[in-house]
């Protein structure tokens, strides 16, 4: 999947999941959260497979990914111990994006792309440019020192960004210092998806 520019309250709409947090997308799933479209009363009930591309298209909206992205994460831990799909959705979760948006530097993940392709953000002092960028535990993000960068991003954090900061990260406030102080578990992660079923459809 290319990066989404269409309409982000039609998929909100369309996965029943509040996908995109734009205001307005978020509205129309408060105001109507039956998809897009014609409806036929009752509805018809969906094949595995169908479920199954249901949840991949939540994961894949969410996180801002590409098919071979997921997939390159299912590959990465296809073969380790333990949960395959909580693994994967760790790896989602540690991209810097999601990082930047969860410690309530941007009301987006979209516009925290956005700030990481232009260079507003530092990794232990270097710049990166990736939003994909891997995070570890001990890895500290920072903004770039400009006046005029630091007063967008606090202009956000001032807006009382209403985000919930889990557990495996903290934010300073003041600095607009995010640290990763640990690794994100099954109870930690963003989506409900359903990931196992997920898992199942890439193990084909």
């Amino acid at each position: 999947m290319a990066r989404y520019n269409g309409p982000k309250a039609r998929i909100n709409r369309r996965l029943k999941t509040l996908v995109y947090e734009t205001a307005g997308a978020a509205r129309a799933l408060e105001r109507r959260d039956n998809p897009p479209g014609m409806h036929v009363k009752g509805g018809r009930k969906m094949s595995n497979w169908g479920l199954a591309l249901f949840e991949k298209q939540k994961i894949k909206h969410h996180y801002g990914l590409m098919e071979k992205q997921l997939r390159r994460y299912y590959r990465m831990v296809v073969a380790k111990k333990g949960d395959t799909g909580a693994q994967m959705l760790a790896l989602c979760e540690r991209r810097l994006d999601n990082v930047v948006r969860r410690g309530g530097l941007t009301k987006t993940r979209p516009q925290a792309r956005q700030g990481i392709v232009h260079g507003h953000f530092y990794v232990n002092g270097i710049k990166v440019t990736s939003p994909s960028y891997q995070l570890r535990p001990g890895d500290v993000i920072t903004i770039r020192p400009k006046e005029q960068i630091y007063g967008l991003y606090k202009g956000v954090v001032g807006d009382g960004n209403n985000v919930q900061t889990p557990d495996w990260i903290t934010t300073d406030p003041t600095s607009l210092r995010i640290t990763m102080v640990g690794l994100p578990g099954p109870g930690d992660f963003s989506l409900p998806v359903d990931v196992n079923i997920v898992v199942e459809f890439l193990a084909r």
